[in-house]
Order: structure tokens, then C-alpha cells, then sequence
């Protein structure tokens, strides 16, 4: 079996690649088995939150490519009277995992989060794609939150 001891954010061709949506991208140890059917024991000194395009790195120095899965999700889009970053301003406040993108949010599905936006002004609608959420400071566990992420500015958390 091969192990992965350790990560990188890209590099060479990968030896294979892990397809795994955003819970499942939070790793430390377990067995998981790659896209070409090859099983690897993940034994990461501290949790990592993967995003796409991150590597796994095993103990003979090749890779593994970590894709982002698609899922189910709502896209939020703005309304006359509802502004992303006051849609950005609820999801945040609530905890909620959001990708913000330029024009829109993607989060998780959720009903009563659904009728909160739509009941905002928000534009709410099911799409399937990949999911790779912003994520705060305390959520990094030595993972380099440039990477890969967008609307920085639009999210903010202050908690006191």
C-alpha cells in the first residue's frame, strides 16, 4: 500500500489523481483509494484542507492530484435590493461555507438558507459543479490560503 506522508500545491505529472468534494477534502489520516483504483494511506502530521489542484505526496516522491468533486449546489446571485456582499455579510455570519466568486455564491444546498436569500432579494438557483469554498484563517492547518481562492476582500471575519 502506498503511503502519503506529506503535500504540496502542484508540481510535476501526478501519478493519479483523488477526486473528493469539499467535506472530504479536510484530510489527515485515512485510506482512500484514487480514481485509478490504487489504495494510499493518507498519514499527515496535522490536518490539511486540500483544494483543487493540491498534491498528495508519497513516501517514493511521486504524487497524487487532488480534483475538487462536483456537488449539488445553490448558486446565489444578487438582486436589486440585496448586494453579493450583503448575501457574502449573511452566509458569513452563519458559518456557512461559500464560494464567492465575482458575480455569484456557490454554497451548499440548504432550504431554509435558500428561503433566507430568496427572502433577501437573492436570485437562488440548483447547479452542479465543483465546490471550493474561502476559507478564514483558522481553517488553514499549514495550507496556503492564496491558493486558489477567490474574493478575499468580500469575506471577512471578526468575531468578538
Amino acid at each position: 500500500m502506498l503511503r502519503a506522508l506529506s503535500h504540496s500545491h502542484g508540481g510535476g505529472e501526478p501519478a493519479g489523481t483523488l477526486r473528493l468534494d469539499h467535506s472530504g477534502r479536510h484530510l489527515r489520516r485515512k485510506l482512500v483509494t484514487t480514481d485509478q483504483g490504487e489504495k494510499v494511506m493518507v498519514d499527515l502530521p496535522e490536518p490539511v484542507l486540500f483544494a483543487d489542484g493540491d498534491r498528495l505526496v508519497l513516501e517514493d516522491g511521486r504524487s497524487i492530484a487532488i480534483v475538487a468533486a462536483e456537488e449539488q449546489l445553490y448558486e446565489v446571485r444578487p438582486g436589486p435590493a440585496s448586494p453579493l456582499r450583503h448575501l457574502a455579510w449573511h452566509l458569513g455570519n452563519r458559518h456557512l461555507p461559500a464560494q464567492i466568486d465575482e458575480d455569484r455564491i456557490l454554497i451548499q444546498r440548504d432550504h431554509v438558507i435558500r428561503a433566507m436569500l430568496e427572502g433577501l432579494g437573492a436570485s437562488v438557483r440548483e447547479v452542479v459543479a465543483r465546490f471550493q469554498p474561502v476559507h478564514g484563517a483558522y481553517h488553514a492547518h499549514g495550507h496556503d490560503q492564496s491558493h486558489g481562492h477567490h474574493g478575499h476582500g468580500q469575506h471577512h471575519h471578526d468575531h468578538d
